[in-house]
């Protein structure tokens, strides 16, 4: 008899050009960077997609998500959530009226029955999720490792044994373009901080 393969749905939610609202997708950048895994976990880059990820929360029988999230703790706090506690904080702090919040994708999925039986969020207190052209924060970007091993130790309790990848970073397809890998983003950033005389000096702060 076929083993049934729970899918597993790893997703980083929110926007690379607001500093710290971009801490979910670089965590699950990272995370595609540094290790392997079986076929059913798919990595996803979900930034501020919004209800067209629907489908694929649906699709997942769990969910773990990444995400910058006020909770009102010191900068730099992780916050681990688990099923019930996850949407209502999750998609908090909306970017503009449009833009539908990922705890409205949770609430449509269990609505029609297509919710994941299990939920993990993994969340970090920004320090600032308003200068729109900024990198992580310090204190944020500190926090993608620790959240990495949070994720890790909870796929290793579903029976998910990732793999380090060991054959070179050029060989791993991105998820993201290349344009808007971390380390070239910030260098683009620096570019401009120091060939502007009245560049915002938090340009070269993070």
């Amino acid at each position: 008899m076929e083993s049934f393969e729970e899918n597993i749905l790893v997703l980083g939610i929110g926007n690379l050009l607001c500093a710290d609202e971009g801490f979910g997708v670089r965590a699950v950048q990272a995370l595609h960077r540094q290790w392997r895994f079986p076929r059913q976990v798919m990595l996803m880059d979900g930034g501020v997609k919004g209800i067209h990820l629907l489908h694929h929360v649906q699709e997942a029988h769990r969910l773990i998500v990444f995400d910058a999230i006020d909770f009102g703790l010191p900068p730099g706090t992780l916050k681990v959530l688990s099923n019930e506690q996850v949407p209502k904080f999750i998609g908090v702090k909306k970017l503009s009226l449009h833009q539908t919040g990922f705890q409205e994708v949770l609430a449509v999925a269990e609505l029609i029955g297509g919710l994941p039986a299990e939920l993990l969020l993994i969340g970090v207190q920004p320090v600032d999720m308003e200068e729109y052209g900024g990198s992580l924060r310090g204190e944020v970007k500190a926090q993608i490792q620790p959240a990495l091993e949070i994720a890790l130790g909870y796929l290793r309790s579903c029976g998910i044994d990732a793999e380090p990848r060991d054959d070179g970073i050029e060989s791993v397809e991105p998820l993201l373009h290349a344009s808007l890998d971390m380390d070239v983003y910030e260098a683009g950033r620096a570019f401009v901080a120091q060939s502007t005389p009245d560049a915002d000096p938090t340009l070269l702060a993070s």
